[in-house]
Formats: structure tokens, C-alpha cells, sequence
């Protein structure tokens, strides 16, 4: 067989590393929205228990809750801390390498 005669090997797309929602189960994915959303409900719940807690101790008053919640050093802190619980969250969109390995900053 010639050279010309022969048939060079189809080349494959490559494919992401990582594939998220691909063929993705929605059934599946009702059920995470579900589950965190429940998750959020009773973290909301609890975190009004402890308010009330608070203000019926005497600890903290109604007053310096909500001008807390105005407060722009604390919101940025909240900011902050939020940011970075989302950043390890998402690194992993972020990274490349041997997915079987740590994450450069896991592996310091």
C-alpha cells in the first residue's frame, strides 16, 4: 500500500479536562438546588434563634443587630469572607494540571 493510499488517523477533538452540565441530569440537579435551598432555609432559622437568643439575654439589642447590618467595615468584611469561601469553591474551574493531584495551593 502507498503511502497516498494510506489513511492518516482521523485527529479527535480534544475534550475540557473538566465537563460540567454535560449531558447533565436535570432530575439530578433539581434535587442539589433542592437540598441547598433547604440547607439555606434552616441556616436562615438559625441564625434568627440566635438573634432573638441574643436580644432576650441582654446581650446585643434589636437596634445595634440591624445598625450592624448597615455597618459598611462590616459588610465589607462579610464581603471578604464570602469572596473567599466562593474562590475555593470555584478553584477548581480555575486550575489545570493532573486533576488526580492536590490543587497547587493544597499541595503548599
Amino acid at each position: 500500500m502507498t503511502a497516498a493510499k494510506r489513511k492518516a488517523p482521523a485527529k479527535r477533538k480534544a475534550q475540557p479536562e473538566l465537563a460540567f452540565l454535560e449531558g447533565a441530569d436535570l432530575d439530578r440537579l433539581a434535587a442539589l438546588v433542592f437540598e441547598l435551598s433547604s440547607q439555606l432555609h434552616a441556616e436562615r432559622h438559625r441564625r434568627m434563634a440566635l438573634e432573638r437568643a441574643l436580644v432576650a439575654k441582654g446581650v446585643v439589642g434589636e437596634a445595634e443587630i440591624a445598625a450592624l447590618a448597615d455597618d459598611q467595615a462590616f459588610l465589607g468584611t462579610a464581603r471578604e469572607a464570602a469572596d473567599r469561601s466562593l474562590r475555593k469553591l470555584l478553584r477548581i474551574l480555575s486550575e489545570d494540571g493532573d486533576r488526580r493531584a492536590p490543587l497547587r495551593k493544597e499541595a503548599l
